[in-house]
């Protein structure tokens, strides 16, 4: 090899491994910059099991039994998932109540047009489960996905089309509830601050009440297949805590999803009077 080929070849040398350097710094960069995708992958690997373990979180599914949990075998197990297989009812956790102070994390996937909930309170307290494309919930932002639902809208649609695992997230401390979605903050409120109170209203008229507490876990059928998986909680100790963020907004109710809102509101009200 002449001395002019050696150096032409130790030039593309240089400059691909210089390329390949900076693909691999701007990628860091990025993954610091963007905390969603730098996420772990949804199949929880060793390394956060051992990070929920050091949190305190407490597995409430074993992926192969229904240990702990109720329903009226309209359930099945597939793939370490929770099915919804036909109708028939919710699957409840029986073996421990909600903490009064808790994060409760799981990853859900559902069928076209499904609707479903994971409820966290007594009454109608719900983390609203939902393909927001087709299902007519999805047209009103107080009732799509990761919203407090028929409460509080969350600040913006973070799902994952139908079919894909999303990750969920609940987090409540004292007066403070933050619903989460695919890694992402998207409800943070107290329900306390007098500038939430006619949402909390709503939620009242509807049979709910945040103040309430002990209440069981339980999955909701609605009529569709949905699955659940990776279900675990942790209670939150006194040390930490969970202050709502000032700038939180909910996503506005389109005028039409709001005119049907308020038609069932007032439904609601005459059934009450009249019971």
């Amino acid at each position: 090899m002449t001395c002019s080929n050696q150096l032409r070849r130790k030039l593309v040398l240089t400059d691909g491994m210089f390329w390949m350097a900076s693909v691999l710094a701007c990628s860091l960069l990025n993954a610091a910059g963007n905390p969603v995708a730098a996420a772990p992958p949804l199949e929880a690997g060793g390394q956060a099991k051992q990070a929920d373990d050091r949190q305190g979180f407490v597995e409430l599914f074993d992926g192969k039994t229904f240990d702990g949990w109720e329903h009226s075998g309209n359930w099945r197990i597939e793939n370490r998932a929770f099915f919804r297989a036909a109708g028939g009812g919710p699957l409840t956790y029986k073996h421990q109540s909600v903490p009064e102070d808790f994060e409760l994390r799981f990853d859900w996937k559902v069928s076209k047009a499904c609707n479903s909930g994971v409820y966290y309170r007594p009454g109608q307290v719900e983390y609203q489960v939902l393909d927001n494309v087709d299902s007519p919930y999805g047209e009103n932002p107080r009732q799509s996905a990761a919203s407090l639902f028929f409460c509080m809208a969350p600040s913006k649609d973070a799902t994952r089309p139908v079919g894909e695992w999303n990750r969920g997230r609940v987090v409540c401390q004292g007066t403070v509830i933050q619903h989460w979605l695919n890694g992402q903050k998207v409800l943070d409120f107290d329900y306390t601050d007098p500038k939430w109170a006619e949402m909390v209203e709503l939620l009242a008229i509807r049979g709910g009440d945040l103040t309430g507490r002990g209440g069981e876990l339980w999955l909701q059928d609605h009529g569709q297949p949905v699955w659940y998986r990776n279900l675990r909680w942790r209670e939150i100790p006194s040390g930490e805590t969970l202050r709502p963020s000032p700038d939180f907004q909910p996503m506005p109710i389109p005028p039409a999803a709001l005119a049907k809102e308020q038609q069932r509101v007032q439904a609601m009200l005459e059934k009450a009077k009249s019971n």
